[in-house]
């Protein structure tokens, strides 16, 4: 296994350049992401397709890592139900060391492999969910302990991380490595690995979504009406497909309480 994601930096004497330059060293890096990511999309594009229809038997998709990787995992899942009108169970993210996690590191908890799979229990997991261990070096104990047990009891199992032939794509059915290289700051796998992880993630539960019928042509039809700014871009969604002046879509928007709703009753009223 080469470690590229602790490799030392390209660059060097970094407390002794101006900001500017910096940047510019960030930059650089930063642009080498997508390039590593769109190698990767035939693997995604495999897994998707197996997700999709465990998930429309209502299956569960689940996320899991430590640090940065299990931060972004909970982030993605957040953001399904707002986005997509989905349950808040059917996308997961579990980090080692429990929520307090999220804002505070908790000694010691990525290195326990049993403890993975003990939280991923807490949820029942069955022969229909997906667990997507996320893990930048690898090789994360936390990580690669609920991927061995989850893939025992059949569940479907992935990874990302930014490390080829790592333990944890020895384990995983479906391997998702972006190699990144080094970060600017050596070790510092928040920024581009950190950054290929989120890229991945994005693409995963888009395309889920959009396999489970929660896109529009390219509009969020479910998304939760949470604030002035979504009902307003409802608004316009109702307008434009169904020729109602703004007002009138906005209130149906607000009687029917999602944009699939009020276009659907409109057209079949008005079949």
């Amino acid at each position: 296994m080469k470690n590229t994601t602790e490799s030392n930096s390209l660059y060097d004497h970094l407390e002794k350049v101006d900001a500017a330059t910096l940047l510019g060293f960030i930059n650089q890096e930063d642009q080498k992401v997508a390039v590593a990511v769109a190698t990767q999309i035939p693997s995604i594009a495999k897994l998707v397709e197996q997700i999709i229809p465990k998930m429309k038997e209502g299956g569960r998709l689940f996320y899991m890592g430590a640090g940065t990787s299990g931060r972004l995992g909970i982030v993605d899942a957040s953001e399904c139900p707002p986005t997509y009108g989905v349950p808040h169970d059917m996308v997961i993210g579990i980090i080692a060391g429990g929520d307090q996690a999220i804002r505070y590191p908790v000694e010691g908890a990525e290195d326990n492999s049993q403890q993975g799979w003990h939280d991923l229990s807490e949820f029942q997991p069955n022969e229909l969910d997906t667990l997507i261990g996320i893990a930048a070096s690898g090789r994360t104990p936390y990580v690669i302990g609920a991927l061995h047990e989850a893939k025992r009891n059949g569940l479907l199992t992935a990874c990302i991380t930014c490390n080829e032939n790592s333990p944890v794509t020895e384990i995983a059915e479906f391997a998702i490595v972006p190699v990144v290289g080094p970060e600017v700051v050596t070790g510092s796998t928040r920024m581009k690995s950190g950054t290929a992880q989120k890229l991945i993630l994005n693409m995963i539960s888009t395309a889920v979504m959009v396999g489970l019928g929660r896109v529009k042509g390219n509009k969020m039809v479910d998304m939760q009406l949470t604030n002035e700014k979504l009902v307003t871009r409802g608004t316009k969604m109702v307008s434009e497909q169904t020729g109602l002046s703004l007002e009138d879509a906005h209130q149906r928007l607000l009687q029917h309480g999602s944009v699939r709703r009020a276009i659907d009753t409109y057209r079949e009223k008005n079949a």
